[in-house]
């Protein structure tokens, strides 16, 4: 079988010697089969499919009706040689398995290939040097570089953005794009909750001591909690999974608070795990809360009260960043933080006077 049918009919479908060198190559045609099958220049092919409108309506319907009988595409590389775009972007991420990355894909994806780009998507597993590596692979083929939950020192950041585009999403970096939710409305507001609920002592699990957000919820916890007279202890580094929740739960008990703020969705339910193994009732002894409104937060049981993030739209906005500075034709990716959310579920409530 070959890309456009059964092998034994190509030669009755094309001249032999076309068929020939595409079945040497693999079953890959080039502009130049396509050239010859139409019978015109290679530039026409060029031409008249990648600029339509540049050559007349006859030659460029010849042209593509050659194309398809060999079915022929585009190979970004091959385009990237004379124009210097390869009309891809990449995304890296700390950790695929992690659902927060679903949304941020997705409205990556979906943005870059209404603009004609192709996303590719490296993982550096939470390893900064993992993922300076993958970066610096990735780097010379895509026009563009979205880092999404990085790693990497304030310093590599600049660096590399001195080299392409680059966007941050819950990342501040000087003098790089970034795309942020709204800190501190996330936190108040769930600082806040839990406060009105009679808690007055508070734990946060605090994600990879590299994290960006994490330093900055912390900041801003800290703060709600000196307004509000609350004791609060911080617990972590952590890693930011569900394992990670649960290996916490014996320092948690240990400080004696009331309510547990995680630093995602995934440390929560591992606490949630944790606490429910070790017959800590959720949320009548210990009251449990993450961030990131994740797929699986409402399926634990009790489900989890969390700050919803807008994660597609996140995607989209990076994508839309790395487009203007491409010189695109995207509208312009707005810079005011992305609105959270508080999402109030049955793993917090009121504090246990029993």
């Amino acid at each position: 079988m070959t890309r456009w049918g059964l092998e034994e009919t190509m030669d009755d479908e094309l001249p032999a010697d076309i068929a020939a060198r595409i079945r040497k190559r693999g079953g890959t045609a080039t502009i130049y089969d396509i050239a010859e099958l139409a019978g015109v220049n290679p530039s026409t092919v060029s031409r008249a499919l990648s600029k339509p409108g540049r050559v007349s309506e006859k030659t460029e319907a010849k042209v593509r009706a050659a194309a398809d009988r060999l079915d022929f595409h585009f190979n970004p590389m091959a385009r990237a040689l004379p124009t210097g775009r390869s009309h891809t972007m990449g995304l890296m991420v700390a950790d695929i398995t992690n659902p927060v990355i679903f949304g941020i894909v997705r409205g990556a994806e979906q943005t870059a290939a209404a603009a004609g780009y192709t996303l590719v998507i490296a993982e550096s597993q939470e390893s900064g040097d993992a993922e300076d590596e993958a970066i610096s692979r990735l780097l010379p083929s895509v026009d563009g570089l979205i880092l999404a939950t990085t790693r990497l020192s304030n310093e590599r950041i600049s660096q590399l953005a001195e080299r392409k585009p680059v966007v941050l999403i819950n990342r501040l970096v000087e003098g790089v794009a970034g795309v942020l939710p709204d800190v501190e409305e996330g936190v108040r507001d769930l600082v806040g909750h839990l406060a009105d609920a009679g808690h007055t002592s508070m734990a946060y699990l605090s994600g990879p001591e590299t994290s960006w957000i994490s330093a900055r919820r912390w900041e801003v916890m800290l703060d709600a909690a000196e307004r509000r007279g609350i004791a609060l202890v911080e617990i972590g580094p952590q890693p930011p999974t569900i394992e990670g929740g649960r290996q916490a739960l014996r320092r948690v008990q240990a400080a004696r608070v009331t309510a547990v703020i995680a630093f995602n969705d995934l440390m929560a339910i591992g606490m949630i795990q944790a606490a429910t193994t070790a017959s800590i009732r959720v949320p009548d002894d210990l009251s449990i809360a993450g961030f990131d409104d994740i797929f699986g937060s409402e399926l634990i049981v009790p489900a989890l009260t969390t700050v919803r993030a807008q994660l597609q739209l996140a995607g989209e906005r990076a994508v839309g960043k790395i487009l203007e500075a491409l010189g695109g034709t995207a509208e312009p990716a707005a810079d005011e933080p992305l609105a959270t959310t508080l999402v109030v579920r049955g793993s917090t409530g009121a504090v246990s006077r029993g």
